[in-house]
């Protein structure tokens, strides 16, 4: 003849105070996996959105160029068309769409400073005084390894960084002839850094528009 356990009072209400515990638990590691979930979908959603900027500033800078070519126009299009296949390949590896582009408010005005960009040398030569040249203060180098290019846009020397927030200061040398300019970071872009129409031309070399060797320091 089978008979029933029947549980007692302390069984019972354990049994109730465990089972709680695990639903809890359960419902904090699906939180705290949905909040992880959002923030890397606010990261991924920003680096696509300043590749998208950066790539969308280049495509505008090559269609100036074409539309008002000069002697210098090939050089400048195919250092352009360099840049946009390394931002296709970032834009590949972030998980971002291919080929994306968009253009901000500062995409607008890239097209006239692509065009005026030849008559733009004579602060090249002033660019040591101005900057204190490759012997300034250094900091924490960066970006080991990157190339650097113009942005395209005008205003006073400033950079553009898909890794540094506004703010932050940048010291860009240019190996092949010595000689840096300090500037500060003022909006996004699809790479380490991006220089402005005028700070380039503090340390670009005659005719060419890409640093293929520059050393990249944080400063201050």
């Amino acid at each position: 003849m089978s008979r029933r356990r029947k549980l007692s009072a302390k069984k019972k209400l354990a049994l109730l105070v465990s089972a709680a515990a695990v639903a809890g638990g359960g419902a904090f590691a699906l939180a705290a996996t949905s909040n992880a979930a959002s923030v890397q979908n606010a990261q991924t959603s920003t680096v696509c959105k300043g590749l998208a900027t950066a790539l969308g500033n280049n495509q505008k800078f090559i269609d100036g160029q074409r539309a008002n070519p000069d002697a210098q126009s090939a050089a400048r299009i195919a250092n352009r068309e360099a840049v946009i296949a390394q931002i296709k390949v970032q834009q590949q590896a972030s998980g971002c769409t291919v080929g994306e582009s968009a253009q901000d408010s500062q995409a607008q005005g890239s097209t006239q400073p692509a065009q005026s960009a030849p008559a733009a040398s004579a602060p090249a030569q002033s660019a040591p005084a101005n900057n204190g040249g490759a012997g300034a203060a250094t900091g924490q180098q960066v970006c080991a390894g990157s190339t650097v290019t113009l942005s395209g846009e005008g205003g006073a020397p400033a950079a553009s960084s898909n890794q540094f927030p506004a703010g932050t200061k940048l010291k860009v040398t240019n190996l092949d002839n010595n000689k840096s300019t300090t500037v500060t970071v003022t909006s996004v872009s699809g790479s380490c850094v991006l220089l402005n129409n005028a700070a380039f031309e503090q340390v670009r070399e005659p005719g060419k528009f890409l640093i293929r060797k520059a050393r990249i320091e944080k400063v201050g």
